[in-house]
């Protein structure tokens, strides 16, 4: 039925969103002030430049915020020290990138985390190799909910976009891979995208451990061997 698979990184493969949330909420501690997981939720699948603004906000203006940035790329730093992976891998995803793999299925990621972020995070956790194209968020003018990062990746695998299915957790990332063109099956992490788009999802797993029993009817190529 579809012959690619594009996926959204940070809070879809990787669980990345909690503890950045949890840095950001001890960095406002730093500074007197409560962040609350409600509060914090409002920045999640925004575009930095979107989220900076809604954090100034929250933790008292732009010296705050410089402060705050600070004190939460020294805490996610910290988190490496012990060898483990800073973002472990979401349950369910290795499995389902190794049966498309087996399927014969070609892979793309649209983040809007950098292309080097991309590289470096799934590298770390030994899949970088299931996919074949890669669209970061310094590659193109406009974050989601802008078409451009799914439009870019579904170009780098020469597929056409109606021919992807985009793998998606939130409710920009959602909204970009519809506007180019591409079908969205939800997988929710901390914040459940409104009924609006849901109702425009292709399909809603509630994790990628789901994902597997679906790839004979998505994804119909032949298995080959690995």
């Amino acid at each position: 039925m579809f012959s690619a698979a594009i996926f959204d990184m940070d809070g879809l493969l990787i669980d990345s969103e909690r503890p950045i949330m949890a840095a950001w909420i001890e960095a406002a501690r730093t500074l007197d002030i409560e962040l609350s997981h409600t509060q914090y939720l409002q920045v999640v699948g925004l575009a930095t430049v979107e989220s900076e603004v809604i954090l100034g906000s929250l933790l008292g203006g732009p010296e705050a915020y410089r402060h705050a940035i600070a004190h939460v790329r020294k805490l996610l730093q910290l988190e490496r020290s012990d060898g483990t992976p800073l973002f472990p891998i979401k349950p369910g995803a290795a499995e389902f990138l190794a049966a498309l793999r087996q399927r014969g299925t070609r892979c793309a990621v649209a983040s809007s985390s950098t292309r080097a972020q991309i590289q470096a995070c799934l590298g770390s956790l030994d899949v970088l190799h299931h996919f074949e194209a890669f669209a970061g968020g310094d590659e193109v003018a406009r974050a989601k909910p802008d078409p451009a990062l799914y439009l870019l990746a579904a170009s780098r695998l020469g597929v056409d976009p109606a021919q992807c299915i985009a793998f998606e957790d939130s409710e920009n990332g959602a909204k970009a891979a519809l506007a180019a063109g591409l079908r969205v099956v939800i997988v929710p992490d901390l914040k459940h995208p409104p009924a609006s788009i849901v109702e425009q999802a292709f399909h809603v797993l509630a994790s990628l451990n789901d994902a597997t029993a679906h790839l004979p009817r998505w994804f119909p190529g032949e298995l080959v061997r690995p």
